[in-house]
């Protein structure tokens, strides 16, 4: 059995990762012609430094590791299917079988190289690729200036002893430095108590907001109609917060490129300050139950090895094993979207593609191989 393990595992692996490259080729190609528009421009706070080709090579192979979790359980499958088809093909699978290889053999097996597909997949999602996608970010906005965060900005939300505050940061530079900075602060009846307006700020170590060039409105008497707005600008103001860089700088990433555990304290963050974290807790689930697909996969390409080829005809069943591994991806994006809207449960949505491609994958393993 040692022997027949070794021989599946190393076909798949290596064929798994030609299609992964292959894939891999295809997107660092798509993402540096996107790249191409923005050559040749200088930064906006540095004139001098341009946007250089080396540069967004640089920046596109650092988005590869978050392309290498995307695409993980469909290069799985794929090279799952090409393998067991092939050895069909070959009648090498039917040796295999004669000597001992049954179908629940084969499916633990499987689901042993499955297991590593998993580890791997979960380890490239939640180490690798968020700390090369903010790299990737910082490294562009170095070269183009701050980082934008959205038309709006990113928004943030604290409840203190006394008042809420609702925080706006517009940019954030390569060093960490806040720009275009408004804090609303409301009392618990919900009036309008003052209004912050930095043109830049830094969050020290102490969690405490150093804002510069700093525009404050403060309403007297607040909710009342005698109520006076005392203006006033200072060089320096000083705002204590629990809002922590990293709670600013999840902006940078998307939901789906954060750590697991990131966005564990920033769902934690947003229930203790009454905000919806629908979306957020969507996001953490999947990551829970994504690299958990890669099981899904193999088990789906384990009746190919039970069929029956004539000369020449694996390329369609390969091309369906393709369509099959789009048509996760997809339903994968839409059931976050739908559940999102629909207000799921955010475990839910996040795992019922893989709950329905499971019970398919299973229901072929029991037509194709068990009753067949």
């Amino acid at each position: 059995m040692k022997t027949i393990r070794r021989l599946i595992y190393r076909e798949v692996l290596i064929t798994t990762g030609f299609v992964l490259l292959a894939f891999l080729s295809l997107f660092f190609f798509f993402d540096f012609v996107e790249e191409l528009g923005s050559l040749g421009k200088p930064s906006r706070l540095q004139p001098e430094v341009v946007y250089e080709v080396r540069h967004a090579l640089l920046y596109v192979a650092l988005l590869m590791p978050n392309r290498v979790y995307e695409l993980m359980p469909i290069s799985v499958l794929i090279g799952s299917i090409a393998v067991l088809a092939r050895f069909a093909q070959t009648s090498e699978y039917t040796i295999l079988r004669t000597s001992g290889l049954g179908p629940w053999k084969a499916l633990r097996l499987l689901l042993g190289l499955g297991l590593l597909f998993v580890a791997l997949t979960f380890a490239v999602g939640d180490y690798v690729a968020p700390l090369a996608d903010k790299t990737a970010q910082l490294l562009k906005a170095r070269y183009q200036g701050r980082i934008s965060l959205g038309q709006t900005g990113a928004w943030l939300k604290e409840k203190q002893t006394a008042s809420n505050f609702a925080v706006n940061v517009g940019s954030l530079s390569p060093r960490g430095s806040l720009g275009e900075v408004r804090i609303f602060e409301f009392d618990n009846q919900g009036s309008l108590v003052s209004t912050t307006e930095a043109e830049s700020g830094q969050i020290g170590a102490d969690e405490t907001w150093a804002l510069k060039s700093v525009q404050r409105r403060v309403f007297e008497a607040p909710g009342k109609q005698s109520a006076r707005i005392v203006r006033s600008e200072l060089p320096e103001y000083r705002w204590p917060s629990s809002i922590s860089a990293e709670m600013v700088s999840v902006a940078l990433l998307k939901p789906e490129r954060m750590r697991t555990t990131d966005l564990y304290a920033y769902i934690q963050h947003l229930d203790a300050n009454g905000q919806t974290a629908q979306r957020y807790e969507i996001e953490f689930w999947r990551k829970v139950f994504y690299p958990l697909s890669c099981l899904v996969m193999v088990v789906l390409a384990l009746p190919f090895a039970y069929l029956h080829f004539r000369s020449g005809s694996i390329t369609g069943y390969v091309f369906g094993g393709v369509m099959i591994g789009i048509s996760f991806f997809l339903l994968n994006n839409v059931f976050g979207y739908i559940g999102n809207l629909n207000q799921w449960q955010p475990w839910l949505a996040a795992a019922s593609p893989a709950m329905i491609y499971s019970v398919f994958s299973l229901g072929a393993f029991g037509w194709l191989v068990l009753r067949r």
